[in-house]
């Protein structure tokens, strides 16, 4: 994905708090940072854009992008004098610099599970506040019974001992989402060995979209999304209206061969509300 000129204007006027009119800023990439709940689509009719976190930008941008510096990014855009190299001193655009310092992925759980990593045998149970970070993936084994849950936010995969209820019938490792650079190494881990994965994300359209562009196209049969027993319900009365009107499907329903997902769909439309995945964090006093 590029970030255009055109879209890199749009992005400074945000982070100076102005509001962009809709119609002026449409690309992949905005619709993906409403996706991660970056920048918000407000009104029904004369949609406009409005930036919710300038520090989520500048980390999505530096991760995803490379884009260190979004204001020498735009002058060096507009300059056409610019040469590739003073281009490159901006961003990371060069096949020596997209070389990560880090693969790998984090991993956390709230019982002892037995791994092996490197030929040696580990054990992963991170202390509560902690978690475990996997470097060498391609030696990293896990039991075949093991149910690897992908973890869209990190509040919920930094509390999972609080959502331990949802899970009592698996046996699951949990796997963050983020950073999200790390995603390519998490698909080819999981690629690479026999267990099934599980997408623990938002109960809405952009968190179905995350799972179908960014794990089930890549995993097909071993992937499933969670959907908890009372979606319904919880939707009907806990759910957000404003999740529902601002998000746009960025998917195809007639390409969607999981039957449980095209259900969920249709209560999301039904119910014109989405829902937070923190909202099954378990607080003390619902204990």
């Amino acid at each position: 994905m590029k970030l255009t000129l055109k879209i890199a204007k749009v992005l400074v006027q945000l982070i100076n708090g102005e509001s962009i009119p809709n119609h002026s800023a449409k690309s992949r990439l905005i619709d993906d940072l409403v996706s991660e709940n970056i920048i918000t689509r407000k009104g029904k009719h004369k949609k406009s854009l409005d930036l919710i976190n300038k520090t989520d930008l500048h980390t999505y941008l530096a991760n995803q992008l490379q884009v260190n510096d979004l204001n020498k990014y735009v002058l060096a855009l507009e300059n056409e004098n610019s040469t590739r190299a003073e281009l490159v001193k901006i961003t990371t655009d060069s096949k020596k610099s997209k070389e990560r310092a880090f693969k790998g992925f984090l991993l956390n759980s709230y019982s002892s599970i037995k791994a092996e990593l490197n030929n040696a045998t580990i054990i992963i149970n991170p202390t509560k506040g902690s978690f475990v970070f996997i470097y060498d993936y391609e030696s990293f084994k896990i039991p075949k019974e093991i149910t690897v849950i992908g973890v869209e936010n990190a509040k919920n995969f930094s509390q999972i001992q609080e959502q331990k209820y949802l899970f009592k019938n698996i046996n699951p490792l949990f796997v963050s989402r983020y950073p999200q650079n790390q995603n390519k190494d998490f698909i080819k881990w999981m690629n690479s060995i026999p267990n099934n994965y599980m997408h623990f994300g938002d109960f809405d359209i952009a968190g179905i979209g995350i799972y179908l562009n960014e794990y089930k196209k890549h995993l097909l049969r071993k992937a499933t999304f969670f959907i908890p027993e009372n979606i319904k319900s919880d939707l009907r009365n806990n759910g957000n209206r404003e999740r529902f009107d601002n998000q746009k499907m960025n998917f195809k329903i007639e390409s969607i061969q999981e039957s449980k997902i095209l259900e969920l769909i249709e209560i999301i439309k039904l119910e014109k509300k989405g829902l937070d995945q923190e909202y099954y964090i378990e607080t003390d006093s619902q204990r």
